[in-house]
C-alpha cells in the first residue's frame, strides 16, 4: 500500500511593512527566517496615491500603516539581502502598482534574476478602490487602461507574475455579503479581461496566457459554513465564464488562483485574545475544502484592532498557520 502524498501546502505570508525600508527588510528577514514561505508588502498611503515623503499632503502618514517606497534605493534597501528570484512577493499596490513593479524588477535585475522567474502579485485592482477603499490616482478610464497595459507586458516579459489581483477583501470590508462580493469581483475580472482583449496587445492564440495569471483576493469572515461554500462557488463560476465567455480549453489555464487574508474588520478590540480563534475559525473555511483551497495565506495579529502588531504578534500569526 503506497503512502498517500500529502498537498503542497499553500503559501504563508504575514502582511507587513513599516516606517523605513531598512525596518522593514529587517522584519521580512527576521519572519523568513521562522519559516515564512513568501512575502506581503504593505506600502504607506503617500506610496499608494503617489506622494514623495517630502510632499506637505504625506504629513503624518510615511510609514505608518506600511513602508514608505518612493525611487529605486527605497526598492533595494528594501529587498536586501532577500534573493528575488527565490521570493513569492506580493504588492499591496493598486493605482502606482505599474512604478513599483518597475522598481521591484530593476531591483531583481540588479542581484542578477532572471525577470522570467520573478514570482509574486501586484494587486492592481483599481476598480475596487473606487467601490471600497479610496487610493486611486487617476480617473477609471486611464486607470483601467493602466492595468491592462501592465498585465500585457507581465504577459509577455514576467511570465510567472500575477499582474492583478481581483480583490473582494475589501468588497466585504465594505459592507458586501458574501454574495455581492463574488458579484462585484466577477463584475471587475469580466471588465479587465474584456480591456485586454480588446486592446489587441496579447493575441488571441495567447488570451489562455492573460486568463491564467489572474489571481483574487479574498476575504474569509466568521460565517463559516457560507464562506466554505462562497469559495466552492466562485471557483465554479470562474471556471464557466473562462471557458464559455472567453473559450479557454487548457482546464489549467481555468484554474481559479486566490489568496485570502480573513476579515480583520470583525476583530474586536475589546477582549482582543478571543480574535485568535476567529483567524482560526475564518482560515479553516478556506483551507479545509479540497475543491476550494486558498494559493497563499496571511492572517492578521490577535491585537491589530489595537495598533501595529509587534514582531512577537506576527510570528503567533504565522505559527498558527503552520499549526
Amino acid at each position: 500500500m503506497t503512502e498517500r502524498q500529502k498537498d503542497r501546502p499553500w503559501l504563508m505570508r504575514t502582511y507587513a511593512g513599516h516606517s523605513t525600508a531598512e525596518a522593514s527588510n529587517e522584519l521580512y528577514r527576521r519572519n523568513l527566517a521562522k519559516g515564512q514561505t513568501g512575502l506581503s508588502v504593505a506600502f504607506d498611503l503617500p506610496t499608494q496615491t503617489g506622494y514623495d515623503p517630502d510632499h506637505v499632503l504625506a504629513r503624518g502618514e510615511v510609514g505608518r500603516v506600511g513602508v514608505p517606497v518612493s525611487h529605486l534605493g527605497d526598492m533595494r534597501r528594501l529587498f536586501q539581502d532577500i534573493p528575488l528570484e527565490q521570493m513569492n512577493t506580493s504588492m499591496t499596490i493598486n493605482a502606482t502598482a505599474m512604478w513599483l513593479l518597475a522598481l521591484y524588477q530593476v531591483a531583481a535585475e540588479e542581484q542578477g534574476a532572471d525577470i522570467t522567474k520573478l514570482q509574486g502579485t501586484t494587486q492592481n485592482d483599481i476598480v475596487k478602490e473606487y467601490l471600497s477603499r479610496g487610493t486611486h490616482v487617476f480617473p477609471p478610464g486611464p486607470s483601467l487602461r493602466l492595468t491592462t497595459d501592465m498585465i500585457a507586458y507581465t504577459v509577455n516579459n514576467i511570465p510567472k507574475w500575477n499582474p492583478i489581483n481581483i480583490c473582494s477583501y475589501h468588497l466585504q470590508e465594505a459592507g458586501a455579503t458574501p454574495v455581492q462580493e463574488i458579484s462585484y469581483a466577477m463584475s471587475t475580472a469580466i471588465a479587465v479581461l474584456d480591456s485586454v482583449r480588446a486592446s489587441g496587445q496579447v493575441p488571441e492564440e495567447r488570451f489562455g496566457e492573460v486568463v491564467a495569471r489572474i489571481s483574487f483576493f479574498v476575504n474569509a469572515g466568521v460565517r463559516f459554513i457560507e464562506e466554505m461554500c462562497k469559495m466552492r462557488a466562485f471557483g465554479r463560476i470562474w471556471d464557466k465564464i473562462t471557458l464559455e465567455r472567453y473559450g479557454i480549453r487548457d482546464a489549467k489555464q481555468r484554474r481559479f488562483r486566490y489568496g485570502v487574508q480573513v476579515n480583520s474588520l470583525g476583530l474586536t478590540e475589546a477582549q482582543p485574545e478571543n480574535n485568535v480563534q476567529r483567524i482560526v475559525l475564518e482560515m479553516l473555511a478556506v483551507t479545509l475544502s479540497k475543491d476550494a483551497r486558498a494559493r497563499a495565506v496571511q492572517l492578521p495579529a490577535w491585537n491589530e484592532a489595537l495598533g501595529l502588531p509587534r514582531p512577537w504578534d506576527q510570528q503567533w500569526s504565522l505559527r498558527i498557520q503552520q499549526v
